[in-house]
């Protein structure tokens, strides 16, 4: 595994990377400018199937992100031989960071999923209450943790 990462790491640091930008960034450009978009539109049975339909879109964009991220993040700690090091806590905080990322990535799937099946019974105050909870809570914690993440993350690039 080593000399696979020693050959091919400034593709597998790029693929780590992007994957992060993509998944942040894709949060923080829903947070900060499609929601407050959203916000304008004043009738719930207009605005929400929109913020639905976006949230969706957001979700099978950075699925595959998050998939790449997990993988390059295995391979580069096992190749570098991470555990080995003093810097070993580094990826344990990362990557713990990362995982409840997924599981709130994960909850706010299920919370989107939850508002469409509401919609469609009519009821728009549920599924209000289901999505404001993603915009105003989940989307920031995540961003916050991936930001986080990603300060860790320099930090163990720099001292390998």
């Amino acid at each position: 595994m080593t000399e696979f990462v020693m050959e091919y790491r400034l593709e597998l640091i790029f693929l780590h990377v992007i994957a992060a930008v993509v998944w942040v960034g894709g949060m923080i450009s829903m947070r900060f400018a499609s929601h407050q978009a959203f916000l304008e539109i004043s009738e719930p049975t207009q605005r929400l199937p929109m913020v639905s339909k976006a949230l969706k879109r957001l979700f099978l964009l950075v699925i595959p992100f998050v998939l790449i991220l997990a993988a390059t993040g295995a391979i580069l700690t096992i190749g570098y031989g991470i555990k080995h090091t003093d810097f070993h806590y580094l990826t344990h905080i990362k990557e713990g960071i990362w995982t409840v990322m997924f599981i709130n990535l994960v909850a706010m799937m299920i919370r989107r999923f939850k508002a469409d099946k509401a919609m469609k019974e009519g009821d728009y105050k549920k599924a209000g209450e289901l999505l404001g909870l993603i915009g105003r809570f989940m989307v920031p914690i995540n961003i916050a943790l991936g930001l986080g993440a990603i300060v860790v993350g320099v930090m163990l690039r720099i001292n390998l």
